[in-house]
């Protein structure tokens, strides 16, 4: 049999190469893939972290933030992945989710970990907070949930933009709700950088050993104008880029 060369071998049209993007987008967002998908992840994340060994250079959180609960707790892009499980089960905590349909088996995964959501801003803009409806409702929700007790989890840096530098948004809840902002980092011995992802994703491997390492808790004042608070940011990516660099010295440097 002749086989077609590659430069004459039939392409796919455009129309097709759509329609098969259009179909795996819709699949992926089916209720049985999101469902099992969720299930599935979530039991992985669980196992990784039971199978990780605490070195005993972790903080005590209670120790840490006594008389600060509430609080909210800032993570880096790409460093997140086992913090849910991490956290004292004994308190509540609510993570803001992008409202993105892609974000929902993130959202499920969290549910799953016993953390609620709430659903906010994708996060596009590159440093200030989503200004529009859906943001602002993200905002007051999150504010809110302090009020009743209940921590935040946000992620301080932005979506697609400069990685490893707070955002306002993590910034302005703690002027608007006067409730601290708590950096953390969390590292395993064992793990897999993606290097070539904007946020330098890390996926944490089985059967190492793990540190959590929490910053103290930082202030914003209710008052602050737009100077302080970007001196705020500056605060809370120097103490999360301290707290990351302390985790990854605490396993060990390899991967």
């Amino acid at each position: 049999m002749i086989k077609p060369d590659a430069d004459t071998a039939p392409k796919p049209r455009l129309g097709e190469t759509f329609n098969r993007r259009r179909l795996g987008k819709k699949l992926l967002r089916s209720e049985l893939v999101q469902s099992a998908g969720s299930a599935l992840i979530g039991w992985t994340l669980s196992a990784i972290w039971r199978s990780n060994r605490d070195n005993g250079t972790s903080t005590d959180w209670e120790t840490l933030l006594q008389g600060e609960w509430p609080a909210i707790f800032a993570l880096w892009h790409g460093q997140h992945l086992l913090v849910p499980y991490a956290s004292p089960s004994d308190r509540r905590f609510t993570s803001l989710v992008s409202r993105s349909a892609d974000a929902e088996i993130n959202a499920r995964v969290l549910a799953r970990a016993g953390i609620d959501v709430i659903r906010g801003s994708g996060g596009r803009e590159s440093s200030r907070t989503d200004t529009g409806k859906g943001g602002v409702k993200a905002l007051l929700s999150m504010r809110k949930a302090l009020r009743d007790g209940v921590n935040v989890v946000m992620i301080a840096d932005i979506s697609k933009g400069q990685p490893r530098q707070a955002g306002e948004g993590v910034v302005t809840l703690a002027k608007i709700s006067g409730r601290p902002i708590v950096p953390v980092a969390l590292a395993t011995s064992r793990r897999k950088v993606l290097e070539k992802t904007w946020d330098k994703t890390t996926i944490n491997l089985p059967f190492g050993t793990r540190s959590v390492r929490l910053a103290p808790p930082i202030y914003v004042e209710p008052g602050a104008d737009e100077q302080q608070l970007a001196v705020a940011r500056k605060r809370v990516t120097a103490e999360l880029n301290r707290v990351t660099d302390e985790a990854m010295r605490a396993v060990g440097e390899s991967t």
